[in-house]
């Protein structure tokens, strides 16, 4: 009898991955390969998108290389980071310029000359007119890039988020194509016809002739040749609601939170768009037998895993993410920490922000610092609940994954800062088992569900403690934004 697998590709912040998923859900052969995301001015981040290209495609050979002689792939499914955007020639495949990290702010000046109000804009899109979405930067790309109005205005401009522009490439140009969950952080999507939306296009000066076709979450994006198999793909999610996904999280009223480069909390709400001002109305797959795609409120913290990136590798406070739990511990004063790397997202979409540090003693230490750190990033996803809740949401319970949901102290304090349970899934896979439970349906596939809860962490502080803290926070960020614009208007900060 065959093997039969499901393989994924997982196109990250931080890497490039390619899983082969058993029937039982499983995960038999992985590999990977870094995506090496560099910081080249204030406010930039960007990839080499051949780079990135060539991790996935070596990851995609390596896996297939893994399995047993005579294996059968059923499908592939394809997860990646969302608004990373990439601008290349349709004769050649080449980039015309680097891949743009969803945390660069380079277009943020050109925003105010968008003749759409915020409202409109995220009335259409769901979303909030900031430089971390795709438009402005393919705006900005137009105007400062030599060469792209060129191919744009002879025909050979194709622009996508990195998952349509690695597809591109794997099918040898035979799909172009992307899901909902990915066109809508390209802030030309519109959420409730589900496709490109002409005052978008118009008000970004981006043409549809360069942006790839609309298709289902589920469905035929074509097929890629590899490793001597010719291999269907038939799924295509956002990052985050494959998390959701595969965290079992899928339910109406269900609340997920992905700790990664970000952190990213969405709360199901069916088929429903909910307005809460400064979240996020973002779309979801759409359910067998469903007309439209479910829908989630969702809050952004742009600075998760950078944070503590930057402490490593820039201040040199620890060597390795594994000992952040016991710095927390040994922590013997709280420091309050904005995070701000790349701004700050909800519900303040503020990018001028600087990240900063207040409440520092005579004897305060790296594990303070570190624990400061770790508890800003709680204390942003606690802002973004608390609307969430005043909203009418009463969530008892939060299923949390990703890298940073190893961290005990994290999930205790988002568990004391938002009064709900947070239950760390044991799977660490979710965004790729999303993936794979959604190419796998396509095909008449149930995948077994394997996302179960490894530890409960409940809220240890009283009512009052918590809004006393929330207090004091919202505080501390009202003052850092205005002494950030103040700086900022000087010219004292940034300073070169």
């Amino acid at each position: 009898m065959k093997d039969t697998f499901i393989i994924v590709l997982d196109q990250g912040s931080s890497s490039s991955r390619a899983l082969a998923f058993d029937l039982e859900g499983r995960v038999r052969f992985r590999a990977r390969r870094k995506a090496d995301l560099r910081y080249p001015g204030n406010g930039l981040a960007e990839y080499d998108a051949l780079e990135l290209l060539k991790g996935q495609s070596e990851s995609l050979r390596e896996v297939l290389e893994k399995l047993p002689p005579g294996s059968e792939v059923a499908a592939m499914g394809i997860a990646a980071q969302r608004s990373t955007v990439v601008l290349w020639d349709r004769e050649t495949g080449v980039p015309l310029c680097p891949a743009l990290s969803w945390q660069d702010g380079r277009a943020q000046s050109g925003l105010a000359a968008v003749p759409l109000s915020n409202t409109a804009v995220h009335d259409l899109t769901g979303l909030y007119k900031t430089p971390y979405y795709s438009a402005s930067k393919i705006r900005w790309c137009l105007e400062n890039v030599p060469g792209a109005r060129e191919a744009a205005a002879a025909g050979r401009l194709l622009v996508s988020p990195v998952s349509g522009f690695i597809l591109w490439h794997l099918s040898k140009g035979g799909t172009f194509a992307l899901d909902p969950t990915q066109a809508q952080r390209t802030l030309l999507f519109n959420i409730r016809r589900l496709g490109w939306d002409p005052r978008l296009l118009s008000a970004f000066g981006v043409d549809r002739g360069c942006l790839p076709e609309i298709r289902p979450s589920a469905g035929d994006y074509g097929r890629v040749k590899a490793g001597g198999l010719d291999i269907p793909v038939r799924a295509m999610l956002g990052d985050q609601q494959a998390a959701l996904l595969g965290m079992g999280a899928g339910a109406e009223g269900s609340a997920a939170l992905n700790y990664g480069t970000g952190a990213f909390l969405m709360v199901n709400t069916g088929s429903r768009l909910v307005k809460v001002r400064g979240l996020l109305n973002s779309v979801g797959w759409r359910e067998p037998g469903e007309k439209v795609p479910c829908r989630f409120l969702e809050s952004t913290v742009n600075s998760a895993a950078t944070a503590l990136e930057w402490l490593k590798q820039r201040l040199g406070l620890f060597s390795d993410i594994s000992e952040v739990d016991e710095m927390c511990r040994l922590s013997r004063g709280r420091v309050l920490c904005l995070p701000a790397i790349g701004g700050i997202g909800s519900p303040y979409w503020d990018f001028s922000a600087f990240t900063t540090f207040t409440g520092l003693q005579p004897n305060t230490d790296r594990n303070d610092v570190v624990r400061g750190t770790v508890e800003g990033i709680a204390y942003m996803v606690g802002d973004a609940f608390d609307l969430i809740r005043r909203r009418g949401y009463d969530i008892k319970e939060i299923r949390a994954s990703g890298g940073l949901s190893r961290i005990d102290w994290l999930l205790q304090f988002q568990a004391d800062i938002t009064g709900a349970r947070v239950l760390r899934t044991e799977d660490s896979e979710a965004t790729a088992f999303g993936a794979a439970a959604a190419a796998a349906g396509a095909v008449g596939i149930s995948l077994p569900r394997r996302a179960e809860v490894s530890r409960e962490f409940s809220p240890s502080i009283s009512a009052g403690e918590r809004a006393d803290l929330l207090k004091g926070w919202r505080a501390f960020v009202r003052g850092v934004r205005r002494n950030s614009a103040t700086l900022r208007g000087l010219g004292v900060l940034p300073h070169a």
